[in-house]
């Protein structure tokens, strides 16, 4: 009944409005001399709104600090290498997980120097004395987390200074995945091939990416999948690098690409998608292209680079950093693996050099520093 009268009250008041009568004149008495009720009601009606508007604002605040990630409950692991997860609190426990450093997990409890813990999809036990919790978990929790704005519009201006009248600086697509250099008010700065930029938080999700434990059970799994991945990705290559070279006769190209390589340490094969990708040096940047001659953007090149040897990349720097397997960092890098960075993807050629789709000004180039930026991983697809 109230708020049935509130919508009443609201017509009531328009249809005198309409008649050139403020709103602010109309008394209790006429209201229900209109409607059929009274001031008391009409006071009631008013207190149901305000109540309404009132609880509405509680909500509104409540899911701002929902949306904010919750660093208080963490147990983050400081050691060389890893600590062992084991199924009770004593070294005696059986080991059903690993730790590594600066992985994280959430502490249920607390037991006799030990930390019951829950990561990912491993829960267990791991030394105290190998892992900071607290307001220590707090303060190191940004620095080992890697935080990213998902784009969440169709096409992100991406601009040189915070502030929609600054130059743009480049486009970013939907759902892509940006490294956040540093989060402002309104604004995040982010990092792209054509350098550091803003975007507006509107148009944006944060979400901070922590490494967990990895189960025993998961890691088995881990090491057979990359030997069967490794194995398949060799054996299709080959394949298809037999089939090219029989139909185009194109076997002094492949024996000019493994004299080029010849003193760089790597397999074969991927120094073969290295010398077929060489070719396509000073051809142009084409933003969302997949064509080695009439353009692509960094992901769509190295897409097309490894289709020729029979090996399906998706279209996108984000999801091509999950492909493959992560070989450690540059320093173990060889001729043919993925150069992941933040929003930019490159293949690496040796001696310290990428070939990448860089931007529409330079187009497909060779740069003599793959460290040029942050690299996020190193991805080996044979």
């Amino acid at each position: 009944m109230k708020k049935r009268g509130v919508r009443i009250i609201a017509c009531i008041l328009a249809g005198v409005c309409m008649a050139g009568v403020p709103a602010t004149s109309v008394s209790a008495s006429t209201v229900k001399m209109s409607a059929g009720f009274s001031a008391t009601d009409l006071y009631d009606d008013v207190e149901i709104i305000e109540e309404v508007a009132v609880a509405e604002a509680v909500a509104a605040e409540e899911t701002v600090v929902q949306d904010e990630q919750d660093f208080t409950n963490l147990v983050i692991a400081q050691v060389n290498n890893y600590v062992n997860v084991r199924s009770m609190p004593s070294e005696e426990g059986e080991i059903v997980g690993k730790l590594y450093d600066d992985s994280v997990g959430e502490l249920i409890e607390e037991v006799d120097g030990w930390y019951k813990i829950t990561s990912g999809k491993c829960t267990g036990y791991v030394k105290g004395e190998y892992c900071v919790t607290g307001e220590d978990a707090q303060t190191l929790a940004k620095s080992v987390g890697t935080t990213f704005a998902i784009v969440n519009t169709t096409t992100l201006k991406v601009r040189k200074e915070p502030n929609t009248d600054s130059k743009v600086l480049g486009l970013v697509p939907l759902e892509e995945e940006l490294l956040v250099v540093e989060e402002l008010d309104g604004w995040v700065k982010i990092s792209i091939e054509e350098g550091d930029g803003y975007v507006s938080r509107d148009y944006v999700t944060l979400r901070t990416d922590f490494v967990h434990a990895e189960s025993k059970e998961e890691e088995e799994a881990r090491l057979a999948a990359e030997a069967k991945e490794r194995e398949a990705a060799r054996k299709a290559a080959q394949a298809k690098l037999a089939a090219q070279q029989q139909k185009a006769n194109n076997e002094a190209n492949v024996q000019a690409a493994q004299n080029t390589m010849a003193s760089t340490a790597g397999s074969e094969m991927g120094k073969a998608v290295i010398d077929y990708a060489l070719q396509f040096v000073g051809n142009p940047y084409v933003w969302g292209g997949t064509s080695l001659t009439n353009g692509a953007d960094c992901s769509g090149f190295v897409m097309s680079v490894y289709k020729n040897f029979g090996v399906n990349l998706p279209h996108s720097s984000s999801a091509q950093r999950k492909c493959g397997y992560d070989v450690g960092g540059i320093q173990n890098a060889q001729p043919g693996d993925i150069i992941c960075y933040s929003g930019h993807v490159a293949l690496y050629i040796g001696d310290g050099k990428i070939v990448h789709a860089s931007t529409s000004k330079t187009g497909i180039i060779v740069s003599n520093n793959a460290s040029y930026k942050k690299i996020l991983a190193v991805r080996r697809i044979f």
